[in-house]
Protein backbone atom coordinates (compact mmCIF):
# COMPACT_ATOMS: atom_id res chain seq x y z
CA UNK A 1 0.00 0.00 0.00
CA UNK A 2 1.16 3.46 -0.64
CA UNK A 3 2.08 6.19 1.36
CA UNK A 4 0.49 9.21 0.85
CA UNK A 5 3.17 10.88 -0.24
CA UNK A 6 3.99 8.16 -2.65
CA UNK A 7 0.84 8.56 -4.31
CA UNK A 8 1.49 12.33 -4.90
CA UNK A 9 4.81 11.65 -6.29
CA UNK A 10 3.29 9.01 -8.41
CA UNK A 11 0.35 10.96 -9.81
CA UNK A 12 2.11 14.75 -10.26
CA UNK A 13 5.34 14.03 -11.88
CA UNK A 14 4.52 17.13 -14.34
CA UNK A 15 4.13 19.13 -11.77
CA UNK A 16 7.47 18.27 -10.39
CA UNK A 17 9.33 18.71 -13.30
CA UNK A 18 7.33 22.28 -13.38
CA UNK A 19 8.59 23.07 -10.22
CA UNK A 20 12.16 21.78 -10.73
CA UNK A 21 11.68 24.44 -14.10
CA UNK A 22 10.29 27.20 -11.61
CA UNK A 23 13.11 27.43 -9.38
CA UNK A 24 15.21 28.90 -11.89
CA UNK A 25 13.18 31.29 -13.44
CA UNK A 26 10.35 32.27 -10.56
CA UNK A 27 11.11 33.93 -7.25
CA UNK A 28 10.57 31.73 -4.24
CA UNK A 29 9.60 28.46 -6.42
CA UNK A 30 5.68 29.49 -7.54
CA UNK A 31 4.21 33.23 -7.88
CA UNK A 32 1.61 32.02 -6.02
CA UNK A 33 2.19 32.54 -2.02
CA UNK A 34 0.49 29.68 -1.15
CA UNK A 35 3.77 27.64 -1.68
CA UNK A 36 2.71 23.93 -0.08
CA UNK A 37 4.77 20.61 0.73
CA UNK A 38 6.34 18.73 -1.19
CA UNK A 39 6.08 20.77 -3.92
CA UNK A 40 2.59 22.48 -5.93
CA UNK A 41 0.15 21.15 -7.99
CA UNK A 42 -0.07 22.65 -11.49
CA UNK A 43 -3.69 23.12 -12.85
CA UNK A 44 -4.19 23.38 -16.52
CA UNK A 45 -8.16 23.97 -16.53
CA UNK A 46 -11.33 24.61 -14.55
CA UNK A 47 -15.03 24.37 -15.38
CA UNK A 48 -17.57 24.50 -12.90
CA UNK A 49 -16.98 23.00 -9.51
CA UNK A 50 -14.06 20.98 -10.82
CA UNK A 51 -10.69 21.74 -12.27
CA UNK A 52 -7.56 19.42 -13.58
CA UNK A 53 -3.86 19.26 -13.28
CA UNK A 54 -1.20 19.06 -15.77
CA UNK A 55 -1.30 15.17 -14.96
CA UNK A 56 -4.96 15.30 -15.86
CA UNK A 57 -5.88 14.26 -12.32
CA UNK A 58 -9.49 15.93 -11.87
CA UNK A 59 -10.23 17.76 -8.54
CA UNK A 60 -13.70 19.17 -6.85
CA UNK A 61 -12.43 22.88 -6.33
CA UNK A 62 -12.87 24.33 -2.83
CA UNK A 63 -10.01 26.31 -3.39
CA UNK A 64 -12.55 28.06 -6.40
CA UNK A 65 -9.73 31.30 -7.10
CA UNK A 66 -9.61 31.76 -3.23
CA UNK A 67 -13.04 32.48 -2.98
CA UNK A 68 -13.59 34.72 -5.91
CA UNK A 69 -15.50 31.94 -8.00
CA UNK A 70 -18.59 31.88 -6.29
CA UNK A 71 -20.05 31.05 -9.24
CA UNK A 72 -17.47 28.28 -10.36
CA UNK A 73 -15.28 28.27 -12.60
CA UNK A 74 -15.24 29.13 -16.07
CA UNK A 75 -19.54 30.27 -15.76
CA UNK A 76 -20.88 31.33 -19.23
CA UNK A 77 -22.16 34.40 -18.65
CA UNK A 78 -18.88 36.17 -17.13
CA UNK A 79 -16.42 34.18 -20.10
CA UNK A 80 -18.84 35.63 -22.28
CA UNK A 81 -18.88 38.89 -21.33
CA UNK A 82 -14.41 38.59 -21.39
CA UNK A 83 -14.60 37.45 -24.69
CA UNK A 84 -16.43 40.39 -26.18
CA UNK A 85 -14.47 42.79 -24.62
CA UNK A 86 -11.35 41.34 -26.01
CA UNK A 87 -12.29 41.92 -29.01
CA UNK A 88 -13.65 45.14 -28.46
CA UNK A 89 -10.18 45.76 -26.71
CA UNK A 90 -8.41 45.25 -23.37
CA UNK A 91 -7.33 48.98 -22.51
CA UNK A 92 -8.49 52.21 -23.42
CA UNK A 93 -6.78 54.22 -21.97
CA UNK A 94 -9.81 56.31 -20.22
CA UNK A 95 -13.14 55.15 -18.72
CA UNK A 96 -15.31 53.50 -20.32
CA UNK A 97 -18.86 52.91 -19.53
CA UNK A 98 -18.85 49.79 -17.86
CA UNK A 99 -16.80 51.38 -15.01
CA UNK A 100 -20.22 53.22 -14.07
CA UNK A 101 -22.21 50.30 -15.05
CA UNK A 102 -20.17 48.08 -12.40
CA UNK A 103 -20.44 50.75 -9.83
CA UNK A 104 -23.88 51.27 -10.00
CA UNK A 105 -24.23 47.39 -9.40
CA UNK A 106 -22.12 47.35 -6.60
CA UNK A 107 -23.78 50.77 -4.91
CA UNK A 108 -26.99 48.71 -5.58
CA UNK A 109 -25.91 45.59 -3.10
CA UNK A 110 -23.42 46.80 -0.55
CA UNK A 111 -25.70 49.13 1.50
CA UNK A 112 -22.96 51.39 2.96
CA UNK A 113 -21.65 51.85 -0.63
CA UNK A 114 -22.45 55.77 -1.25
CA UNK A 115 -19.46 56.13 -3.82
CA UNK A 116 -17.22 53.31 -4.80
CA UNK A 117 -12.98 53.48 -6.70
CA UNK A 118 -11.61 51.21 -8.32
CA UNK A 119 -8.13 49.43 -8.27
CA UNK A 120 -6.72 46.39 -9.42
CA UNK A 121 -6.50 44.34 -6.39
CA UNK A 122 -7.30 43.41 -3.00
CA UNK A 123 -4.10 44.81 -1.32
CA UNK A 124 -4.62 48.28 -3.43
CA UNK A 125 -8.13 48.39 -2.17
CA UNK A 126 -7.13 48.27 2.02
CA UNK A 127 -3.91 50.57 0.69
CA UNK A 128 -6.58 52.93 -0.56
CA UNK A 129 -8.76 53.13 2.04
CA UNK A 130 -6.29 53.43 4.46
CA UNK A 131 -5.11 56.92 2.44
CA UNK A 132 -8.80 58.63 2.32
CA UNK A 133 -8.90 57.67 6.08
CA UNK A 134 -5.68 59.64 6.96
CA UNK A 135 -6.54 62.14 4.61
CA UNK A 136 -10.00 62.40 5.53
CA UNK A 137 -9.12 62.57 9.42
CA UNK A 138 -6.18 64.57 9.39
CA UNK A 139 -5.19 61.80 11.20
CA UNK A 140 -2.03 59.46 11.13
CA UNK A 141 -2.33 56.40 13.00
CA UNK A 142 -4.19 52.93 12.05
CA UNK A 143 -5.07 49.81 14.04
CA UNK A 144 -5.26 46.95 12.96
CA UNK A 145 -6.33 43.42 14.78
CA UNK A 146 -4.09 40.46 15.52
CA UNK A 147 -3.78 37.65 12.93
CA UNK A 148 -6.45 39.76 10.71
CA UNK A 149 -5.07 39.93 6.46
CA UNK A 150 -5.55 42.93 4.74
CA UNK A 151 -3.48 42.69 2.05
CA UNK A 152 0.39 42.46 1.84
CA UNK A 153 1.32 46.02 2.29
CA UNK A 154 3.47 47.76 4.44
CA UNK A 155 0.65 49.30 6.58
CA UNK A 156 -1.11 45.82 7.37
CA UNK A 157 1.90 43.50 7.09
CA UNK A 158 2.39 43.76 10.52
CA UNK A 159 0.97 40.25 12.82
CA UNK A 160 -1.23 39.39 9.55
CA UNK A 161 -0.35 35.26 10.28
CA UNK A 162 0.02 35.19 7.08
CA UNK A 163 2.64 37.63 5.42
CA UNK A 164 5.77 38.62 7.52
CA UNK A 165 6.84 42.64 7.68
CA UNK A 166 9.89 41.81 5.89
CA UNK A 167 11.21 44.98 4.36
CA UNK A 168 8.98 47.17 6.43
CA UNK A 169 10.63 50.58 7.80
CA UNK A 170 10.56 51.11 11.70
CA UNK A 171 8.96 54.66 10.80
CA UNK A 172 6.23 53.07 9.14
CA UNK A 173 5.65 50.25 11.76
CA UNK A 174 5.16 53.36 14.49
CA UNK A 175 2.07 54.57 12.77
CA UNK A 176 0.57 50.67 13.07
CA UNK A 177 -0.86 49.88 16.47
CA UNK A 178 -2.00 46.13 16.36
CA UNK A 179 -4.02 45.24 19.03
CA UNK A 180 -6.04 42.06 20.16
CA UNK A 181 -10.00 42.03 18.69
CA UNK A 182 -10.65 43.10 21.71
CA UNK A 183 -13.72 45.97 22.00
CA UNK A 184 -12.29 47.00 25.35
CA UNK A 185 -8.61 47.01 24.59
CA UNK A 186 -9.72 49.01 21.23
CA UNK A 187 -11.42 51.78 23.62
CA UNK A 188 -8.98 52.00 26.22
CA UNK A 189 -5.87 52.32 23.44
CA UNK A 190 -8.33 55.36 21.53
CA UNK A 191 -9.15 56.57 24.79
CA UNK A 192 -5.19 57.58 25.15
CA UNK A 193 -3.67 58.21 21.22
CA UNK A 194 -5.86 60.58 19.65
CA UNK A 195 -4.00 60.75 16.70
CA UNK A 196 -6.00 57.38 14.94
CA UNK A 197 -7.71 57.96 11.55
CA UNK A 198 -8.90 54.49 11.24
CA UNK A 199 -9.65 50.51 12.41
CA UNK A 200 -9.29 47.83 10.01
CA UNK A 201 -10.31 44.58 10.09
CA UNK A 202 -11.48 41.53 8.70
CA UNK A 203 -15.18 41.45 10.19
CA UNK A 204 -16.13 37.95 10.33
CA UNK A 205 -12.60 37.33 12.02
CA UNK A 206 -8.60 36.77 11.57
CA UNK A 207 -7.94 34.69 7.92
CA UNK A 208 -11.27 34.60 6.68
CA UNK A 209 -13.25 33.50 9.68
CA UNK A 210 -10.33 30.86 10.69
CA UNK A 211 -9.94 32.17 13.93
CA UNK A 212 -13.74 34.03 14.45
CA UNK A 213 -15.22 36.95 16.32
CA UNK A 214 -16.67 35.27 18.75
CA UNK A 215 -17.98 38.38 20.79
CA UNK A 216 -21.78 38.56 19.15
CA UNK A 217 -21.37 42.04 19.35
CA UNK A 218 -17.82 42.78 18.13
CA UNK A 219 -19.17 44.34 14.84
CA UNK A 220 -21.15 46.88 16.45
CA UNK A 221 -19.41 47.75 19.87
CA UNK A 222 -16.45 48.62 17.40
CA UNK A 223 -18.51 50.23 15.65
CA UNK A 224 -20.16 52.28 18.43
CA UNK A 225 -16.34 52.80 20.02
CA UNK A 226 -15.21 54.49 16.49
CA UNK A 227 -17.79 56.98 16.17
CA UNK A 228 -17.27 58.02 19.55
CA UNK A 229 -13.27 58.21 19.15
CA UNK A 230 -13.91 60.57 16.23
CA UNK A 231 -12.26 57.36 13.83
CA UNK A 232 -13.00 55.65 10.66
CA UNK A 233 -14.45 52.54 10.93
CA UNK A 234 -13.18 50.29 7.63
CA UNK A 235 -14.21 46.73 6.86
CA UNK A 236 -12.19 44.44 4.98
CA UNK A 237 -14.78 42.55 2.54
CA UNK A 238 -12.00 41.53 -0.12
CA UNK A 239 -13.59 37.76 1.11
CA UNK A 240 -16.76 38.12 2.27
CA UNK A 241 -17.99 40.72 -0.37
CA UNK A 242 -20.63 39.16 -1.85
CA UNK A 243 -19.95 35.81 -0.61
CA UNK A 244 -21.43 36.04 3.13
CA UNK A 245 -24.66 38.04 1.35
CA UNK A 246 -25.39 39.75 -1.40
CA UNK A 247 -24.50 42.86 0.35
CA UNK A 248 -21.58 41.85 2.59
CA UNK A 249 -20.90 41.30 5.93
CA UNK A 250 -21.92 44.89 6.83
CA UNK A 251 -25.27 43.96 4.75
CA UNK A 252 -25.54 40.49 6.58
CA UNK A 253 -25.06 41.82 10.01
CA UNK A 254 -26.56 45.41 9.54
CA UNK A 255 -23.45 47.26 10.64
CA UNK A 256 -22.18 50.29 8.11
CA UNK A 257 -19.03 51.18 8.07
CA UNK A 258 -17.30 54.37 6.90
CA UNK A 259 -15.26 52.63 4.27
CA UNK A 260 -15.12 48.71 3.27
CA UNK A 261 -12.55 47.06 0.51
CA UNK A 262 -13.67 44.54 -1.87
CA UNK A 263 -12.15 42.32 -4.56
CA UNK A 264 -12.24 38.97 -5.40
CA UNK A 265 -16.09 38.42 -6.32
CA UNK A 266 -16.29 41.81 -7.20
CA UNK A 267 -14.01 41.36 -10.41
CA UNK A 268 -16.00 37.97 -11.41
CA UNK A 269 -12.36 36.26 -10.51
CA UNK A 270 -10.80 38.46 -13.15
CA UNK A 271 -7.88 40.98 -11.35
CA UNK A 272 -9.73 43.80 -10.06
CA UNK A 273 -10.48 45.32 -6.50
CA UNK A 274 -12.52 48.54 -4.99
CA UNK A 275 -13.38 50.86 -2.25
CA UNK A 276 -16.58 51.90 -1.02
CA UNK A 277 -18.37 54.26 1.98
CA UNK A 278 -19.32 57.62 2.38
CA UNK A 279 -19.55 60.01 0.12
CA UNK A 280 -18.01 62.86 1.87
CA UNK A 281 -14.37 60.52 2.32
CA UNK A 282 -14.29 60.31 -1.37
CA UNK A 283 -15.09 63.89 -2.11
CA UNK A 284 -11.70 65.01 -2.68
CA UNK A 285 -11.35 62.92 -5.42
CA UNK A 286 -13.19 65.13 -7.68
CA UNK A 287 -12.16 68.38 -5.64
CA UNK A 288 -12.01 71.40 -8.30
CA UNK A 289 -8.84 72.89 -6.75
CA UNK A 290 -6.03 70.59 -8.23
CA UNK A 291 -4.04 71.28 -5.52
CA UNK A 292 -6.54 70.08 -3.14
CA UNK A 293 -7.64 66.94 -5.31
CA UNK A 294 -6.59 63.45 -4.04
CA UNK A 295 -5.12 61.93 -7.24
CA UNK A 296 -5.73 58.23 -7.68
CA UNK A 297 -4.34 57.02 -11.09
CA UNK A 298 -3.64 53.28 -11.31
CA UNK A 299 -3.43 51.96 -15.06
CA UNK A 300 -5.78 49.02 -14.57
CA UNK A 301 -8.34 50.54 -12.51
CA UNK A 302 -11.49 49.44 -13.40
CA UNK A 303 -10.18 48.12 -16.74
CA UNK A 304 -12.54 47.48 -19.00
CA UNK A 305 -12.10 43.17 -19.29
CA UNK A 306 -12.41 43.26 -15.15
CA UNK A 307 -15.42 45.93 -15.44
CA UNK A 308 -16.99 42.80 -17.92
CA UNK A 309 -16.04 40.43 -15.60
CA UNK A 310 -17.55 41.83 -12.72
CA UNK A 311 -21.40 43.36 -13.98
CA UNK A 312 -22.06 39.95 -15.36
CA UNK A 313 -20.84 38.06 -12.22
CA UNK A 314 -23.16 40.60 -10.40
CA UNK A 315 -25.77 40.59 -12.24
CA UNK A 316 -25.82 36.99 -11.56
CA UNK A 317 -25.55 37.30 -7.57
CA UNK A 318 -28.07 40.30 -7.42
CA UNK A 319 -30.64 38.39 -9.78
CA UNK A 320 -30.29 34.31 -9.04
CA UNK A 321 -30.04 32.73 -5.18
CA UNK A 322 -26.32 32.19 -5.49
CA UNK A 323 -25.16 32.49 -1.70
CA UNK A 324 -28.21 30.94 -1.02
CA UNK A 325 -27.13 27.57 -2.78
CA UNK A 326 -23.44 27.98 -1.84
CA UNK A 327 -24.96 27.87 2.21
CA UNK A 328 -26.71 25.15 1.69
CA UNK A 329 -23.64 23.21 0.33
CA UNK A 330 -21.14 24.53 2.58
CA UNK A 331 -24.37 23.25 5.65
CA UNK A 332 -24.29 19.87 3.71
CA UNK A 333 -20.75 19.60 3.56
CA UNK A 334 -20.10 20.76 7.09
CA UNK A 335 -22.69 18.26 8.77
CA UNK A 336 -20.80 15.31 6.78
CA UNK A 337 -17.54 16.06 7.88
CA UNK A 338 -18.53 16.38 11.47
CA UNK A 339 -20.48 12.82 11.26
CA UNK A 340 -16.75 11.33 9.56
CA UNK A 341 -15.03 12.59 12.29
CA UNK A 342 -17.39 11.01 14.67
CA UNK A 343 -17.25 8.03 12.28
CA UNK A 344 -13.77 7.52 12.41
CA UNK A 345 -13.22 8.64 15.79
CA UNK A 346 -11.13 11.65 15.51
CA UNK A 347 -11.18 14.83 17.70
CA UNK A 348 -12.27 17.26 15.37
CA UNK A 349 -14.00 20.62 15.06
CA UNK A 350 -15.97 21.97 11.73
CA UNK A 351 -17.02 25.51 12.05
CA UNK A 352 -18.07 28.80 9.39
CA UNK A 353 -20.54 31.12 8.19
CA UNK A 354 -22.40 31.08 4.87
CA UNK A 355 -20.26 29.05 2.15
CA UNK A 356 -16.98 29.33 4.53
CA UNK A 357 -15.87 25.69 6.34
CA UNK A 358 -13.17 25.59 8.35
CA UNK A 359 -11.81 22.25 9.78
CA UNK A 360 -9.89 22.30 12.62
CA UNK A 361 -7.87 18.62 13.90
CA UNK A 362 -7.43 17.84 17.09
CA UNK A 363 -9.59 20.47 19.31
CA UNK A 364 -13.13 19.57 19.89
CA UNK A 365 -15.91 22.22 21.10
CA UNK A 366 -19.16 24.29 20.42
CA UNK A 367 -20.44 26.50 17.92
CA UNK A 368 -23.02 29.16 18.09
CA UNK A 369 -26.45 29.16 16.15
CA UNK A 370 -24.73 31.04 13.26
CA UNK A 371 -21.62 28.19 13.25
CA UNK A 372 -19.43 30.58 14.76
CA UNK A 373 -16.68 28.76 16.55
CA UNK A 374 -16.73 28.92 20.49
CA UNK A 375 -13.16 27.61 20.36
CA UNK A 376 -10.43 29.29 22.02
CA UNK A 377 -8.72 30.67 19.31
CA UNK A 378 -4.97 30.04 20.47
CA UNK A 379 -6.55 26.19 20.45
CA UNK A 380 -7.85 26.91 16.85
CA UNK A 381 -4.24 27.99 16.03
CA UNK A 382 -2.34 25.36 17.42
CA UNK A 383 -4.61 23.20 15.77
CA UNK A 384 -4.86 24.05 11.95
CA UNK A 385 -0.71 23.91 11.61
CA UNK A 386 1.65 21.65 11.59
CA UNK A 387 2.77 18.68 9.12
CA UNK A 388 -0.71 16.61 9.75
CA UNK A 389 -2.68 20.32 8.14
CA UNK A 390 -0.10 19.37 5.59
CA UNK A 391 -0.60 15.64 5.06
CA UNK A 392 -4.26 15.77 4.48
CA UNK A 393 -3.91 18.32 2.19
CA UNK A 394 -2.02 16.24 0.22
CA UNK A 395 -4.18 13.08 0.95
CA UNK A 396 -7.41 15.02 -0.31
CA UNK A 397 -5.85 15.68 -3.65
CA UNK A 398 -5.05 12.13 -3.68
CA UNK A 399 -8.92 11.37 -3.19
CA UNK A 400 -9.64 14.11 -5.71
CA UNK A 401 -10.30 17.25 -3.86
CA UNK A 402 -9.06 20.55 -3.46
CA UNK A 403 -8.94 22.38 -0.44
CA UNK A 404 -7.72 25.20 1.85
CA UNK A 405 -4.30 23.70 3.38
CA UNK A 406 -6.01 20.87 5.25
CA UNK A 407 -8.12 23.40 7.32
CA UNK A 408 -10.75 24.24 4.84
CA UNK A 409 -12.89 24.51 2.34
CA UNK A 410 -15.34 27.33 0.25
CA UNK A 411 -18.61 26.58 -1.64
CA UNK A 412 -20.14 27.76 -4.68
CA UNK A 413 -23.05 27.71 -6.71
CA UNK A 414 -21.41 25.37 -8.82
CA UNK A 415 -21.26 22.74 -6.35
CA UNK A 416 -23.58 20.05 -6.09
CA UNK A 417 -25.01 17.68 -3.62
CA UNK A 418 -23.26 14.61 -5.23
CA UNK A 419 -19.93 16.37 -4.99
CA UNK A 420 -20.37 17.53 -1.45
CA UNK A 421 -21.10 13.55 -1.22
CA UNK A 422 -17.81 12.67 -2.85
CA UNK A 423 -15.73 14.87 -0.61
CA UNK A 424 -17.00 13.67 2.39
CA UNK A 425 -16.13 10.39 1.60
CA UNK A 426 -12.73 11.21 0.40
CA UNK A 427 -12.03 13.05 3.78
CA UNK A 428 -13.00 9.92 5.63
CA UNK A 429 -10.91 8.32 3.74
CA UNK A 430 -8.08 10.67 4.22
CA UNK A 431 -8.83 10.09 7.76
CA UNK A 432 -7.59 7.04 8.12
CA UNK A 433 -4.71 7.46 5.70
CA UNK A 434 -3.15 10.34 8.01
CA UNK A 435 -3.73 8.01 11.15
CA UNK A 436 -2.40 5.22 9.30
CA UNK A 437 0.73 6.97 9.11
CA UNK A 438 1.04 8.60 12.72
CA UNK A 439 -0.11 12.02 11.46
CA UNK A 440 -3.38 12.13 14.44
Amino acid sequence: MPTILERYYETHKKSAELYASSQEVVAGGAAQSRVMYPYPYYIAKGDGAVKWDVDGNELIDYIIGFGSLILGNNRPEVTEAVERQLRNGTHMGTTTPYEVQWAELITNLMPAGERVRFTASGTEATLLAIRLARGFTGKSKLVKFREHYDGWHDYVALEAGITAPYGVPEATKSTVAVLDPDPDALDDYLSKDKDVAAVIMEPTGAHWGQFPVQNPNFLERVREITRRHDVLMIMDEVIMGFRVSRGGAHGKYGIMPDLFSMAKIVAGGLPGGAVGGRADIFAPMGDPDPAKRFVHPGTFNANPVSAAAGIAALEIIANEPITERADALADKLKKGLREALIKQEVTGHVHGVSSIVHLALGVEGETNDQDISQVPVDQLAEATKGRKIEMLKLAMLNEGVDMFGGIGFMTSAAHTEEQVERTVAAFERSLVAIRDEGYI
